[in-house]
């Protein structure tokens, strides 16, 4: 990212982005220069600032992100109940958008065809144990959903949570092959044929053995069915050639009384893994990563992006992923130095908004650790520096009046 080091310090530039960016609400490259230039007793040129902002930048703090994943998978902040002690993990895995100018929709395509935009989707797979993101990618905001996630020897005695956007029974199946679980919501119009009750019920109950789902879904009065049903899907295509397969998964409806329907979903965690209510509660653990996607934009400026340079926009995602991975490692902190009080009572929306009040106190204390002290008389000179109207040779009509 520097050749030479002259007025840009590389682990100041670090903690300024990374802290100064989403918190200070200094969004703006501008901005960024200011608390570089307090953060470093230095002033800088506007140019010397702005062409930091490189594909080299980018690809340090993508490298810088990749770490801080690995640091708090190595550092646990929560254990699984005992409920889910068989397993490693559970990873929940989504996207969000971030919308662009429309310049950049041959980079950054979206998906409306009506009406030219751009928009970066930024996929990411978070961690219960880490409580926090896992693996994070960008890609344009009209990739398939399905793209962004690659399942391999990973998903090994992990569950994995993942919305319609994921649902194929292809991908299903090879989660089941390399030794992982998913919960899926059943889609609307899925007909699956049933194979197997996985429960009895008394009284003259209907035999749904043999029987399409929407077969016998009008006419369920149970507050719980619990079967295995078997899908036919397309293999990958291998020479040109595409095979059909069938596998068998678990199909649970709970009774929803609220909506007055039945919460349907697919999985192959086993009846003595999980009781039908119980995959329904944990599928609804999928909220959690909705909340961090709100915390990533509400607090963390992730959709924050108003330039049309490339390389500035994907510097500034980088670096509100930064922010929220400094944040939750501050988190974790909080929560062992308080070791009796219940976990869930540290909400991460609350930790959020009290992290972004102190962040300001945050970055003071890790430039003072640098041996950086900003005093009152390099406020005020960069104060004066900045105030000035950079064109020296425009004419101000007040100039006639008074000066």
């Amino acid at each position: 990212m520097i050749k030479r080091e002259r007025k840009i310090d590389p682990v100041i530039i670090f903690w300024v982005l990374a802290i100064g960016y989403g918190t200070f609400l200094q969004r703006t490259l501008v901005g960024l220069k200011r608390n570089y230039e307090t953060a470093s007793n230095r002033i800088l040129s506007d140019s010397s600032w702005y062409y930091r902002f490189t594909p080299e930048l980018v690809v340090f703090l993508r490298e810088c992100v990749a770490h801080g994943l690995e640091y708090l998978a190595q550092e646990p902040s929560r254990t699984l109940s005992e409920r889910l002690s068989p397993f490693k993990d559970v990873l929940i895995q989504d996207s969000t958008i971030v919308r662009l100018h429309e310049k950049l929709a041959k980079i950054w395509p979206a998906t409306r065809s009506r009406k030219v935009a751009a928009g970066v989707k930024v996929a990411v797979l978070t961690s219960a144990i880490a409580s926090g993101p896992k693996s994070v990618a960008l890609f344009a905001e009209n990739t398939n959903e399905l793209k962004t996630l690659k399942i391999g020897p990973w998903i090994k005695d992990r569950i994995l949570l993942i919305d319609l956007g994921f649902y194929k029974y292809q991908m299903f199946t090879r989660i089941k092959e390399n030794g992982g679980y998913f919960v899926s919501r059943l889609k609307s119009n899925a007909n699956p044929i049933i194979i197997e009750a996985n429960r009895s019920y008394r009284g003259r109950s209907i035999d749904v053995r043999g029987k399409h789902l929407q077969d016998i879904l009008k006419d369920l009065k149970r507050q719980v069915l619990d079967v295995d049903v078997e899908v036919a899907f397309n293999r990958r295509a291998y020479r040109g050639k595409e095979k059909t397969d069938n596998e068998r998964f678990r199909l649970v409806a709970v009774y929803n009384e609220d909506e007055d329907k039945y919460h349907l979903y697919i999985t192959n965690l086993s009846q003595d893994l999980l009781e039908p209510q119980e995959v329904a509660r944990l599928y609804g653990a999928r909220w959690e990563i909705e909340i961090l996607f709100k915390e990533l934009k509400s607090k963390y400026a992730l959709d924050v992006v108003s330039t049309t340079n490339p390389q500035v926009i994907e510097a500034f995602i980088w670096i509100a992923i930064l922010t929220l991975l400094i944040s939750r490692r501050i988190y974790t902190m909080i929560r062992r130095l308080n070791p009796r009080v219940n976990m869930v009572r540290f909400t991460q929306l609350r930790w959020s908004n009290i992290y972004s009040e102190s962040a300001s106190r945050i970055l003071n204390a890790v430039l003072q650790y640098l041996g950086l002290d900003t005093s009152l008389i390099t406020s005020f000179k960069i104060s004066m520096s900045e105030a000035l109207d950079p064109h020296v040779n425009r004419r101000h009509f007040a100039e006639e009046w008074w000066a």
